[in-house]
């Protein structure tokens, strides 16, 4: 069979840095050439070579409708005929505010902006402008863009870098960092409620803001401990601090109100990203009223020329509508066949009892782990126990049956709404043979 895949890359390569543009999509990720797609439909991939894919990665969660649903396809063709993007004032604009608005219970307004990086930085400013405050209080392994101050202790490292867990190694993770950059921001391991009041006692006082995913994201899926969240909460308003939940990769994506549903959460400021937009670059920052006043006239600045891209808005508008129609009935199907497609993994993974395997998930993500643990609670969980040379080995040989999962442990997978019981039975059939062919 041909290998155009591997052509492109050696043609890529010579033209782009790593052959692509993000390195999660790389030879960093893939350990050579990435397989390079030419279209999708409904939850399918299909490569420039012409093979098929059932896609479990969804663009890393950006497609709840999967690939080319056909009111995307409809509301795209409609309104690009209309015009891609004017920078103005936008009917649109307010209608997807106001649904934004009714949906969440913890948002009186939002401002939209491109890309969940984007929206976080704002968000922080937005922070810092409003309690007059400058420390940031992050978590080991949280992800929350590629801004200089919070990109500290987000990509796995060996445990003997990082520290004693009571006071964690600060470490860049990319040169051109200043050291001044981060020096306001406080790293806690997560999951950790001792962790969690001792920082808080210590730095809470001086903290604009103390940051969390909801669900662990950027490590596979790891979930909070029953009550962690609602103790960092609380712990912010004895504080002072502000509780921001990003909600980038969980929210549209656990349910209709994100991890704050899930988890009983009221926080001050949310973002989110990814699913927001259905396949296009949209993010948002939204709060309590007082707090996103800060943003009027520029008092805490947040501009962009492509902020609330006209075209996005009418995906995310068809999105929410899909979604949330009967009853949220979407929400319901993704949890579904998340939930299910976990189960699957476990029983293939158990009748095989040839590798140690754990899988996490939160209704529609889940991710595989491959360890001799029960359970993976934490960064430093992660760094020491999970083989993530091995779950790469996984995952190539899983596309080579036509199977798409992103090669990096770190990551994890979604369902969609177009996903079936089909899709997962064939994934679960795929995933018993390699789990033999594998040493």
């Amino acid at each position: 069979m041909a290998n155009t895949s591997q052509s492109l890359f050696d043609r890529g390569m010579k033209v782009l840095v790593e052959g692509v543009s993000s390195a999660s999509r790389g030879p960093a990720t893939f350990g050579g050439a990435p397989r390079y797609m030419s279209h999708g439909v409904g939850a399918r991939l299909y490569d420039v070579d012409g093979r098929e894919y059932i896609d479990w990665m969804m663009a890393f969660g950006a497609l709840p409708l999967g690939h080319a649903h056909p009111k995307v396809v409809e509301t795209i063709t409609r309104e690009v005929a209309r015009g891609t993007h004017f920078a103005t004032a936008l009917e649109v604009e307010v209608e997807v505010a106001e649904m934004l608005v009714a949906l969440l219970p913890h948002v009186d307004k939002v401002r939209f902006a491109n890309t969940g990086t984007e929206a976080a930085m704002a968000a922080f400013r937005l922070a810092r402008g409003h309690t007059g405050r400058r420390k940031i209080i992050k978590f080991e392994g949280h992800y929350h863009g590629w801004w200089d101050a919070v990109l500290v202790n987000t990509n796995p490292l060996p445990p003997t870098m990082l520290g004693h867990p009571n006071d964690p190694i600060r470490i860049p993770d990319s040169s051109g960092i200043p050291e001044e950059a981060w020096k306001d921001t406080i790293v806690v391991r997560w999951n950790d409620f001792d962790a969690l009041e001792r920082a808080m006692a210590l730095h809470g006082a001086e903290a604009a803001c103390v940051v969390t995913e909801g669900v662990m994201s950027n490590m596979g899926v790891i979930p909070p401990k029953p009550g962690y969240l609602n103790r960092m909460q609380e712990l912010c308003r004895q504080y002072g601090a502000l509780f921001y939940l990003d909600e980038t990769v969980t929210g549209f994506r656990l349910a209709a109100g994100g991890a704050a549903e899930v988890y009983g959460l009221t926080p001050d400021i949310v973002t989110y990203g990814k699913a927001l937009g259905g396949g296009l670059p949209m993010a948002m920052i939204g709060g309590r009223a007082e707090i996103m006043a800060g943003l009027e006239w520029g008092k805490v600045l947040h501009f962009g020329t492509h902020n609330a891209g006209r075209l996005a808005l009418h995906l995310t508008k068809v999105m929410l509508e899909t979604m949330l129609a009967d009853n949220q009935a979407g929400f319901a199907k993704i949890k579904d066949l998340g939930l299910t497609m976990a189960a699957e993994v476990r029983r293939v993974a158990k009748a095989s009892n040839r590798h140690g395997v754990v899988v996490q998930g939160v209704n529609s993500m889940f991710q595989i782990f491959f360890t001799d643990k029960e359970e993976i609670t934490d960064f430093r969980d992660f760094c020491t126990h999970v083989d993530r040379a091995k779950f790469r080995d996984f995952a190539l040989r899983l596309m080579d049956k036509g199977i798409y999962m992103n090669p990096s442990a770190t990551l994890h997978s979604l369902s969609s709404i177009v996903h079936t019981k089909d899709d997962i039975a064939a994934t679960a059939k795929a995933m018993a043979e390699v789990l033999e062919e594998m040493p």
